[in-house]
């Protein structure tokens, strides 16, 4: 994260009065903002701009909102919110599933959307605290990396606070609970956060290479949560 300018914010949504409303409450909080109302101009614009987050609607002319998203993680390492309209739990938790870092139902609160993107950002910023081991993997809070081995993970920003709560616990099994204030960045929405949850950790297991079928490293605790196996 850069920190000697603001953080420039990518909005992304086909509705301009929409883009326009977040674009005015963002930079009232300090942020540079640009806007693009297609997938194709999102995409080309996260290349040429790199933006520190994207704000992202789902439903987008030219390229799907799920589609940039899984494009833009491959290239670059940025931060994305989802915009949904989509009323299911089911619809909502494929859009975590393609790799962002929250999402906001519409219609949302232009506040409340400031505040997600604040603490996101806020936990992509270099953290206090040394390099912590457990077993193979190496996480290093400052530099905000990770490795399994001589392997290199690459982690969005909830996949990385997922991994680092884990390796802290030294094998210790983490309640849901403690897991969504470790890492999901809002308050209960739709009470689905046990189940975003387990989107990141069935993400976390896939960048780990472990078998999500039975998995060896990041085990489930039933009825309470999850736990790393024994180093």
């Amino acid at each position: 994260m850069r920190n000697h300018r603001r953080e420039l914010i990518l909005v992304v949504d086909d509705d301009l009065k929409i883009a326009q409303l977040v674009e005015a409450y963002l930079r009232k909080a300090g942020y540079n903002v640009a806007l693009a109302q297609d997938g194709l101009t999102a995409l080309r614009m996260i290349r040429d701009l790199s933006p520190d987050l994207v704000v992202l609607d789902l439903m987008l002319p030219e390229m799907d909102g799920r589609s940039v998203a899984r494009t833009a993680l491959e290239e670059c390492d940025v931060s994305i919110i989802m915009l949904t309209a989509l009323g299911s739990t089911t619809q909502r938790i494929a859009g975590l599933e393609t790799g962002a870092d929250d999402y906001v139902a519409k219609p949302f609160d232009p506040a409340e959307l400031v505040a997600r993107v604040r603490s996101v950002l806020r936990r992509t910023r270099p953290q206090r605290g040394g390099v912590v081991r457990h077993g193979d993997l190496v996480v290093d809070p400052s530099r905000r990396s990770a490795r399994l081995g001589d392997r290199g993970l690459h982690l969005t920003p909830s996949e990385f606070d997922l991994l680092h709560a884990l390796v802290r616990a030294h094998g210790r099994a983490l309640t849901r609970e403690y897991l969504v204030g470790s890492v999901l960045t809002s308050e209960s929405v739709d009470g689905i956060q046990d189940r975003s949850i387990d989107v990141y950790v069935r993400r976390l297991r896939n960048k780990l290479g472990d078998d999500v079928a039975s998995p060896a490293q990041i085990l489930t605790v039933r009825g309470l949560g999850y736990r790393l196996a024994d180093a």
